[in-house]
């Protein structure tokens, strides 16, 4: 190939600038998480509708003055942002695309907690070929904490077992609990009506060794026992692609693979009005029961938080050993800083850290990117977010080798 035809260089990755963009201050921001990113950057902007307000969630997160605050406006954002920035989304779901749009076309780098969107897959491949731009996704409780969980518990039974055939169970449930259950086993940590709305969306999981929709995910409610408390699970969203993801081998046949949600006790009784409206699709009556819901229930300064995530997996081989391995982390919120607020910023202010660090690669990346799980799994235990593990190990005669 001549001179002439060779292939243009590839682009550099931009360095990160040491700016940082927080963009929205709701119920997930947590005073931990947005400190890390003041301590470890060198210049923080809270967006948020206006620069009052953005100045009141500092000053409520005791950390008035370790942020510029700004109106966030789209204009606004576009004229701040520089090669090598990084932009946090703490905006809901359907915000993330244009801000990944913006960050790709300052050269800059984004972040948020959410899961990826076919259109947010899309767009972080276009960004990793054009600016090379970072796309953090999937960095927060779940999905995050989750998948960081999830990737150790495989890599243990892998090891545990090596390569002998064997059936697997896995099961992951999260959920964000009152602290002290009130009458509707609930405590809104998002939008009230996203809540509802979520649970119009089928649920695809593999149950009895096949694959398994549930058109309302609310009826395949069942009990769950964990540390001697009883709560409710269900599944939920599509968990098929997550077998791949977590690096399921091909050596284990799957009878359960399901990723849900965690209820108090007597949940599915509590929301039969939820239920009911839901089912019947009308999402302007959805809108309004969530409405009237979130004024029944409030979350006043006094209520407290809590979140339960348990993941567990268990493996059986024909003749051979079993094992089986779970964590479970449970963290009740405090008055300086909600248990959501902290399991969810911690994580990804965490990999706007390893962004600043220039550790992670242009095109799309989530919390348990290889070679970083286990580094994030220490960060986060140092920090607060460390739950127990349980391990065990069996004979083909039962008995714990």
């Amino acid at each position: 190939m001549s001179a002439d035809q060779s292939a243009p260089a590839a682009i550099p990755q931009a360095a990160a600038s040491g700016t940082v963009h927080w963009i929205g201050t709701g119920l997930s921001t947590g005073r931990s998480g947005l400190s890390l990113v003041c301590e470890r950057a060198r210049r923080v902007v809270l967006w948020d509708r206006t620069a009052e307000r953005a100045a009141a969630r500092l000053a409520a997160l005791g950390l008035a003055g370790r942020a510029e605050v700004r109106a966030f406006t789209p204009a606004a954002l576009a004229a701040g942002v520089g090669p090598g920035d990084v932009l946090v989304s703490m905006l809901p779901a359907a915000e993330h695309a244009p801000l990944l749009r913006l960050a790709t076309d300052r050269a800059a780098h984004f972040a948020c907690t959410s899961y990826v969107s076919p259109e947010l897959a899309a767009l972080a491949e276009e960004a990793a070929g054009r600016t090379r731009t970072v796309v953090l996704t999937e960095a927060g409780l779940d999905p995050g904490i989750d998948h960081l969980l999830a990737h150790d518990l495989v890599a243990r039974g892998r090891e545990a077992l090596g390569d002998l055939p064997a059936t697997a169970a896995f099961t992951s449930y999260c959920g964000g609990l009152p602290a002290a259950p009130n009458p509707f086993r609930y405590r809104f940590s998002w939008a009230p009506y996203g809540v509802l709305a979520a649970l119009g969306s089928p649920a695809r999981h593999i149950e009895s060794g096949a694959a398994t929709t549930v058109p309302r995910p609310w009826e395949a409610t069942r009990s769950l026992t964990l540390a001697g408390e009883d709560f409710e699970v269900y599944p939920n969203r599509d968990s098929l692609p997550f077998v791949a993801q977590y690096g399921i081998p091909d050596h284990w046949r799957l009878d359960t693979f399901v990723r849900g949600t965690l209820r108090n006790a007597g949940w599915h009784t509590a929301w039969k009005e939820v239920f009911d409206t839901v089912a019947a699709g009308d999402p302007e009556a959805v809108r309004a029961l969530a409405g009237s819901l979130a004024a029944r229930y409030p979350t006043t300064p006094a209520d407290r938080d809590r979140v339960v995530l348990s993941v567990a997996l268990e493996l059986r081989t024909p003749s051979g050993p079993s094992w089986r391995g779970s964590h479970l982390l449970d963290l009740t919120g405090g008055a300086a800083e909600s248990a959501m607020a902290r399991c969810v910023s911690l994580p990804v202010a965490y990999g706007v850290t390893r962004i600043l660090a220039g550790a992670l690669s242009a095109g799309l990346s989530r919390a348990a990117a290889p070679g970083e799980s286990g580094r994030w799994l220490s960060f986060l235990g140092a920090h607060g977010l460390r739950g127990t593990r349980e391990e065990t190990t069996s004979t083909s005669s039962g008995a714990p080798a």
